[in-house]
């Protein structure tokens, strides 16, 4: 009978003693090591025009534009294929001009006018180079269209401007519809399913041409 309340004194003793041990030394592995809990990333007010609307977003300072037009506005035509600017799936027009919207941050675009495949047109009102690619089979799984449809916008204003490429014969007469400007202009455009051709004889047909 002794024995057994002396155990369970003891048992009871152990567990007290170790409670008040852990609680005395309950600090963080942050506050051993000296490191301060890490703080919220930074974020900023961005506004742009995006497809004719005006939108608004807080984005952490990080965020691609591809990843604000995917991920906060729900544009999700424009793809992340290779996320290293190399195969041109995300490619939108930002005041005028193509990019690759995996490679710019969201930020760097205050107050720009970006327009992604949505914005080209609709099922009802197709964008001429839209019906183009369709008239043509400029695509076949369809993963890289938006991207192609953007850039052959943007490369048709490219040569209507007279901005020259690297196989423009003379860099102040004005540059030709033809399938080595197309071709040069289109390379970084990538379609794993080697739709080029077709892709050429839509943009040429929109253009009014044939090469």
């Amino acid at each position: 009978m002794t024995c057994s309340s002396e155990l369970e004194l003891s048992r009871r003793g152990l567990l007290a003693a170790g409670a008040a041990t852990a609680a005395m030394t309950q600090v963080s592995v942050a506050d051993a090591q000296g490191v301060s809990p890490s703080k919220p990333p930074p974020a900023m007010h961005v506004s742009f025009t995006v497809n004719g609307k005006r939108r608004e977003l807080t984005l952490d300072t990080r965020t691609t534009l591809l990843d604000a037009l995917r991920e906060h506005l729900q544009l999700t035509g424009s793809k992340k294929g290779c996320d290293h600017g190399q195969c041109g799936a995300c490619t939108v027009i930002v005041d005028g001009t193509r990019i690759n919207s995996c490679l710019t941050l969201a930020v760097m675009h205050e107050g720009a006018k970006i327009t992604t495949i949505e914005g080209l047109g609709t099922p009802e009102r197709l964008h001429p180079m839209q019906a183009a690619f369709i008239k043509h089979d400029g695509y076949q799984c369809g993963y890289c269209t938006p991207g192609q449809i953007c850039s052959a916008v943007a490369v048709l204003g490219e040569i209507a401007a007279g901005i020259p490429s690297h196989v423009t014969a003379s860099l102040t007469g004005k540059p030709g519809v033809t399938n080595d400007e197309i071709r040069e202009r289109m390379s970084g455009n990538i379609c794993r399913c080697g739709a080029y051709s077709n892709i050429l004889e839509a943009m040429t047909e929109v253009a009014g041409t044939r090469a």
